[in-house]
C-alpha cells in the first residue's frame, strides 16, 4: 500500500513584475500636466464671468471693464522684444519661474483690494496691478510655449494638447460650477473673499510646481541682432497671411465675445449661478472639441482645420438673434456650446499652429510676432465693444433689442463674410 504524501509542495512565489519606470521624457510630461491643475483652478476662478463680477463688484464700468479684458493681449506686443532677450538668458526655466510668480503672486493680490484701499480707488488700483500682473505673464508666457515645444513631440503634440486640455477644463468646469454657487450663496464681498482663498493657495501651488520643470537645451536663433531676427517671420509669407487674418479676425470677435458675461450679468440680470452653469455648458462642449480636433489634427493641417472653426464661432454669435423668439437660457447654452467648440479648436489649433509651422530655433520670435499683432486687436476689440456698450445704454429704450442681440447678430455677420472671402482664400491655400 502506498504511503501518502504529506509533504505540501511548496510552489515557488511569483515575484511582483517590478513596475515599468516612466521615461524622463514621458516624466517630463506628466509634470507639465499636473502643473495644469492649480494653474487652472487659480485662472478660473480668477477670470471669465468671476472677473466681470468682481470689478462689477468693485465699481467698474463698461468701458473699464472692456479695457481689462483687452490688456491681457496688449501686453503681447511686448513679446517682440522678450523674443530677442530671451536668446541672451542662460535658463529658460528659472526665468520663467520669477516672471510667472510675479503674475501669480501680484493677480491673485488683487484680491486684498477691497481691505487695503479706500472705495474710490478700488478700480483704479485693479487696473494698474493688473497690467502689470498681466506685462510678467507675457515673458512668462513666451518662456513656457518655447519651452513646452521642447517638452512634448511634435509627432503626438496634437493628441496631447487635446488630452491635456480636456482633463484641464473638467476640472475648470467644476470650479466654475463651485464658484457660482460660493457668490450666490455669500453676495458680494464675503463671496469673493471666500473665492480668493483657493485662488491664493493654488498661486503658491503652481510656482512651486514650476521647480519641478526640466531645464531643457535651448536652441538659440541663428540671428545675433534684432532687425535680422524680426525679418524672419516677416519673410515667411505663407505665415504672415494667416496671423494678419487671424489677428484681423479676432478684432472683430472680441468686440462682442469678452462681453458676453457684461451682457448677461448687466443687461440680463442672469445670477451668478446660472452663468456658472451655462459657461460649464460650454467648457464641457469645449472638452469634447478639444480630444476631436486633437484626432483630427493627426490628419488636416492646422490652418485648414482653423478654418473650419471660424464659421462655429460665428454662429454662436448669430444665435443671440434667437432671444426675440426663444427663451434666455435656452439661446445662451446654445450660444456657449457654438462658442466653446469654436473657441476651443481655435485656440488649440492657432498654439500647435506657432509651435508646429515654424522652424525650431527661430520659433520665440514666430511665436512673438503671432503674439503682438493678435495682441493689438484683441486689444482693440474688447476696448472699442466696451465703448460702445456705454454708448448703447444712452439709446433710446425702443433699441434695447439691438443692445441685447442685435449687436451680437451684426458681428456674427460679418465673422461670415470674412471666413467665406479671406478665411477661405488664406488658410485653405495649403
Amino acid at each position: 500500500m502506498p504511503i501518502p504524501n504529506t509533504v505540501k509542495q511548496v510552489r515557488p512565489a511569483v515575484k511582483p513584475r517590478p513596475r515599468r519606470r516612466l521615461s524622463v521624457q514621458r516624466r517630463q510630461i506628466r509634470i507639465a500636466t499636473w502643473e495644469g491643475v492649480p494653474s487652472t483652478i487659480f485662472q478660473t476662478l480668477l477670470g471669465g464671468p468671476f472677473l466681470t463680477g468682481f470689478l462689477l463688484y468693485l465699481g467698474a464700468s463698461s468701458s473699464q471693464i472692456g479695457f481689462v479684458l483687452a490688456i491681457t493681449t496688449f501686453v503681447n506686443i511686448a513679446q517682440l522684444g522678450i523674443a530677442y532677450g530671451i536668446q541672451r538668458i542662460r535658463s529658460r526655466k528659472w526665468t520663467l519661474i520669477w516672471f510667472l510668480t510675479i503674475h501669480r503672486l501680484l493677480w491673485a493680490g488683487t484680491g486684498l483690494i477691497p481691505f487695503i484701499f479706500p472705495k474710490d480707488l478700488w478700480v483704479s488700483v485693479y487696473i494698474a496691478t493688473y497690467t502689470v500682473a498681466f506685462a510678467a505673464n507675457a515673458v512668462a508666457s513666451m518662456l513656457w510655449t518655447s519651452l513646452i515645444s521642447d517638452i512634448v513631440p511634435a509627432r503626438v503634440r496634437g493628441r496631447h494638447f487635446g488630452i491635456r486640455n480636456t482633463i484641464l477644463n473638467a476640472l475648470g468646469s467644476l470650479c466654475l460650477f463651485t464658484g457660482g454657487i460660493l457668490l450666490d450663496r455669500f453676495p458680494g464681498g464675503t463671496g469673493f473673499l471666500l473665492l480668493f482663498i483657493p485662488i491664493w493657495i493654488c498661486s503658491v501651488a503652481n510656482i512651486i510646481i514650476y521647480f519641478y520643470y526640466p531645464d531643457l537645451p535651448f536652441e538659440r536663433s541663428q540671428e545675433t541682432s534684432f532687425w535680422p531676427m524680426l525679418r524672419r517671420p516677416l519673410q515667411d509669407a505663407g505665415f504672415m497671411k494667416a496671423t494678419a487674418f487671424l489677428a484681423s479676425w479676432l478684432l472683430v470677435q472680441t468686440l462682442v465675445v469678452p462681453l458676453f458675461s457684461y451682457a448677461m450679468l448687466d443687461l440680463m440680470h442672469v445670477n451668478y449661478k446660472t452663468i456658472s452653469i451655462i459657461t460649464v455648458m460650454q467648457t464641457l462642449a469645449m472638452m469634447a472639441s478639444f480630444y476631436i480636433w486633437g484626432n483630427l489634427n493627426a490628419r488636416y493641417s492646422n490652418k485648414k482645420l482653423l478654418f473650419w472653426t471660424l464659421p462655429i464661432i460665428a454662429a454662436s454669435c448669430l444665435s443671440w438673434g434667437l432671444l426675440a423668439i426663444l427663451p434666455i437660457l435656452l439661446v445662451l447654452v446654445l450660444s456657449h456650446v457654438l462658442l466653446g467648440i469654436g473657441v476651443g479648436g481655435f485656440n488649440q489649433l492657432a498654439f500647435n499652429f506657432t509651435i508646429g509651422d515654424t522652424p525650431k530655433s527661430e520659433r520665440p520670435m514666430f511665436i512673438a510676432m503671432y503674439s503682438a499683432l493678435t495682441g493689438l486687436t484683441s486689444f482693440v476689440g474688447p476696448l472699442a465693444g466696451g465703448r460702445i456698450y456705454g454708448w448703447m445704454k444712452a439709446w433710446p429704450s425702443s433699441l434695447d433689442w439691438f443692445e441685447l442681440y442685435g449687436f451680437p447678430v451684426s458681428i456674427g455677420f460679418i465673422m461670415l463674410i470674412l471666413t467665406g472671402t479671406l478665411g477661405r482664400r488664406i488658410l485653405l491655400a495649403s
